[in-house]
């Protein structure tokens, strides 16, 4: 089976135009998902994201959809990256690159969840820490742009059903 990237892309394009709700409620889960989606949480992203999306009220398939999308092999490597240069400039010790490939190595090789939890162990609380604080600064405004944009587009296509609807 031949990975084809339009036709990924157009299957998660669909699924989110069919989602159904408030545009509000719907885009809350969008900044959900995206918010856990770029923290670097990678074997706790699936129950981060619904409990999260339960207690702000967001949709939850909305979450994990944007979850699925934001954090995916291409964009991971790049946002550990970012979220550790981050945690490095905001935090006061200074932790290196290679105590972080461990994970991401662990990661990208699509390791059980123990293999990737023993990864998190082996890097240190303290980098574990640099690396959350930057990704939780990274996701920040990356959050407020998604949920701005889904929610616009939420709204014009429920304007479109509506509009629709009154037509038949």
């Amino acid at each position: 089976m031949k990975l084809e990237p339009r036709r990924v892309a157009r299957y998660y394009y669909l699924r989110f135009i069919r989602l159904k709700g408030h545009p509000s409620v719907l885009a809350r889960g969008v900044a959900v998902g995206t918010f856990i989606g770029i923290t670097p949480t990678i074997p706790f992203h699936t129950i981060l994201a619904l409990i999260v999306a339960f207690v702000l009220r967001g949709s939850k398939v909305a979450a994990l959809l944007s979850s699925i999308i934001v954090s995916n092999p291409i964009t991971l490597v790049p946002q550990y990256y970012l979220a550790w240069q981050i945690g490095n400039w905001m935090t006061p010790g200074k932790h290196s690159w290679d105590d972080l490939s461990i994970l991401i190595k662990a990661i990208i090789r699509g390791g059980q969840f123990g293999e990737t939890l023993s990864a998190l162990g082996q890097i240190g609380l303290d980098s574990l820490f640099v690396l959350l604080a930057g990704g939780i600064v990274l996701a920040l405004p990356f959050t407020f742009v998604f949920y701005c944009l889904s929610y616009m587009l939420f709204s014009s296509i429920q304007k479109k059903r509506l509009e629709k609807k009154v037509l038949k």
